[in-house]
């Protein structure tokens, strides 16, 4: 994401998605829910409410923003790009330090 935002290509071809990376993306999403299930299958947990709050908070949350991307997102594109490729960093960080303890390791907090 970072390195899409700071090439300085004048094609807006890439904002447009083919069917080969719309089913990759799909098929990304999908192991994710696999996953999320056999966890939920583990918890022993009514799972019908627990998936229609998720189905809804994720369809609302998506839904604002598409409205806020349509608004503002020729303004702040670029910008918008390189912190969420930032915040993504960070959180596989964290991840692997969670799993791992090798960053809390090297700093003194």
């Amino acid at each position: 994401m970072i390195v899409e935002a700071i090439k300085d290509d004048d094609n807006d071809n890439s904002t447009y998605l083919d069917n080969k990376e719309l089913i990759i993306l799909s098929i990304a999403t999908s192991i994710d829910a696999l996953a999320v299930g056999v966890t939920f299958a583990f918890l022993n947990i009514d799972i019908i409410p627990i998936c229609v709050s998720i189905g809804v908070i994720t369809f609302l949350v998506c839904f604002i923003g598409v409205l806020i991307g349509k608004k503002i997102g020729s303004v702040f594109k670029n910008y918008a790009q390189i912190i969420g490729g930032i915040i993504l960093i960070l959180i596989g960080l964290n991840i692997l330090n969670e799993h791992t303890q090798i960053i809390s390791n090297l700093f003194i907090f």
